[in-house]
């Protein structure tokens, strides 16, 4: 088989399609964010970006910075193995005891990535209980659903947030027989959120476990950013909450917290926390000074909520299809993949702003989008001016689109 040109086919498909993926080659600057310095064939210009997931700039807060590298000089940049052989550091076990100390759980257990975690915990409670049932809303992340479907469970997915199907789905189970509902607090791509309480009451009369993702949720929401299900009082009722450190806490890996005896079943039998190196010292360092200041970093909240409240006021008074959630995280809808990557391009190109297109698989054919993430270091200026392009840029393309 002439393996090359098989893949050069299939890129192809992507390319004309319109969903073939480019890197815009970005320099950002832990003193000047969210602007960056984007590298392209045209040389180098100055952007702002308008996507990430460093959702309140903690990636460079200089306590963060300062952790990093005064554990870098003292233990080095690698970890020295996996947690089961040599990897296991005292920041480990520290940064352990604050996230389990955040969701008020007895214990936690930090994985490399969120996804990693995912994947990892969801696969070994589903597979490890005996005749277990998977329940799933249809917009879980990929971890999530990798995680369930590597454990060969049954399976039952149901649409988002529809809670009456989730019912129906449940009641066809002996309630002796055990269950796992796995639901995001945050849904990152819609926006919106979880029916976290009605949920638990399901749970509570089916006798399921909770496993919830708070990935996009944890040092925004709730008391001290412990999360979505702490804002609504329903942290206690949560089995699994699982985040990860790199989005609101500026860092990377991730992490589940629940009971001792599950979190420990998890780390003695979870292929990929027990097969993987652990996170270098110096990162796991950075989360817990990260944590522990946005335990008390009440104002940076306030500050990104302004700016949240900002943009979606503006955008009210434009044609932008754009959809006004009660999150932190706004979509802009284009519905065209290939639009939406020429509608990027041209903020890129012509305004100086840096937005990734979100399209097939990471959302379904046809909601191909922009997704927004303002934080508490975008200026209003920075604001207004993003809102004036795309509403420029809004009206060239859908007459041109209609036409």
């Amino acid at each position: 088989m002439p393996y090359d040109n098989f893949f050069e086919q299939e890129l192809n498909v992507l390319k004309s399609e319109g969903r073939y993926r480019v890197f815009a080659d970005l320099e950002r600057h832990a003193d000047n964010s969210p602007v960056a310095t984007w590298h392209s064939a045209n040389g180098s210009k100055s952007v702002v970006v308008w996507c990430s997931n460093d959702y309140l700039g903690m990636s460079h807060h200089p306590s963060v910075i300062e952790a990093a590298v005064q554990a870098t000089k003292a233990y080095g940049v690698g970890s020295g193995g996996t947690r089961n052989i040599s990897g296991t550091a005292h920041l480990h076990v520290e940064l352990e005891r604050t996230i389990a100390d955040l969701h008020e759980k007895e214990a936690g257990l930090v994985f490399t990535s969120g996804y990693v975690a995912n994947e990892a915990a969801l696969c070994t409670l589903a597979k490890g209980l005996p005749n277990c049932v998977a329940f799933c809303d249809e917009k879980i992340h990929a971890s999530m659903i990798h995680g369930i479907s590597h454990s060969r469970v049954p399976k039952h997915v149901f649409s988002h947030n529809n809670l009456d199907e989730l019912r129906k789905q449940l009641e066809q189970y002996d309630k002796k027989q055990p269950k796992l509902i796995a639901f995001v607090s945050v849904y990152s791509m819609e926006g919106d959120f979880a029916p976290i309480e009605v949920i638990c009451d399901l749970a509570k009369e089916y006798n399921a476990l909770t496993y919830l993702d708070e990935v996009h949720a944890v040092g925004i929401y709730g008391k001290g950013g412990a999360g979505l299900a702490n804002a609504l009082n329903q942290q206690h009722r949560i089995d699994v909450i699982q985040g990860n450190f790199a989005k609101a806490y500026g860092v990377i890996g991730g992490y589940i917290t629940g009971s001792k005896s599950l979190v420990d079943y998890v780390r003695s039998l979870a292929s990929g926390f027990i097969f993987t190196t652990s996170l270098p010292p110096m990162v796991a360092s950075a989360a817990t000074t990260s944590i522990k200041i946005l335990q008390e970093a009440d104002d940076l909240r306030e500050k990104l909520w302004d700016n949240v409240n900002l943009l979606k006021s503006l955008l009210a008074k434009t044609q932008v299809n754009y959809h006004n959630t009660p999150s932190h995280i706004v979509p802009v809808v284009i519905g065209d993949a290939k639009a939406c990557k020429d509608f990027t391009d041209a903020l890129l190109h012509d305004f100086g702003i840096y937005v990734q297109p979100i399209n097939y698989p990471t959302v379904p054919r046809g909601e191909e989008r922009l997704r927004l993430t303002v934080t508490p270091f975008h200026t209003k200026e920075m604001i207004h001016d993003m809102v004036n392009a795309l509403s420029c840029l809004w009206g060239k393309f859908f007459m041109k689109m209609a036409g």
